[in-house]
């Protein structure tokens, strides 16, 4: 079954709803420990959240186009998504002195949020 460039657009957007649940449900459970720590389990889980909307932009947009086109646009989403993941994190713990543990905390909620979200076949469908 082929999907459409709108279904995967849905996809997205239901992807981006449930990491934000998840990111917050995640950033309320660490509040317990420190706000530090709550607030890198947001940035970590935001940098997939963000990347995945970027990568989904960059593979989505450009209409229809030969296969090798296609192919392009998805591995330079997938791409930009972990450039952005991998700074963000760099700069969270580096710069801003954040604590790694929970930043990566966020991350794997996020991605796993991410894999239930997409796991559902799309409404309508």
């Amino acid at each position: 079954m082929l999907t459409s460039v709108a279904v995967g657009r849905r996809l997205t957007q239901r992807a981006l709803v449930w990491q934000a649940v998840a990111i917050a449900v995640t950033a309320v459970a660490f509040l317990a420990k420190d706000g530090a720590w709550a607030l890198a389990a947001v940035l970590g889980g935001a940098a997939i959240a963000i990347g995945g909307w970027l990568s989904s932009v960059i593979a989505l947009g450009g209409g229809v186009n030969p296969s090798a086109g296609a192919l392009a646009r998805l591995l330079a989403g997938m791409a930009l998504k972990w450039v952005v993941v991998v700074a963000v994190l760099l700069l969270g713990t580096g710069m801003a002195g954040l604590p790694p543990v929970p930043m990566l905390a966020g991350v794997v909620v996020a991605l796993f949020a991410q894999l239930l979200a997409m796991a559902r076949p799309p409404a309508g469908s």
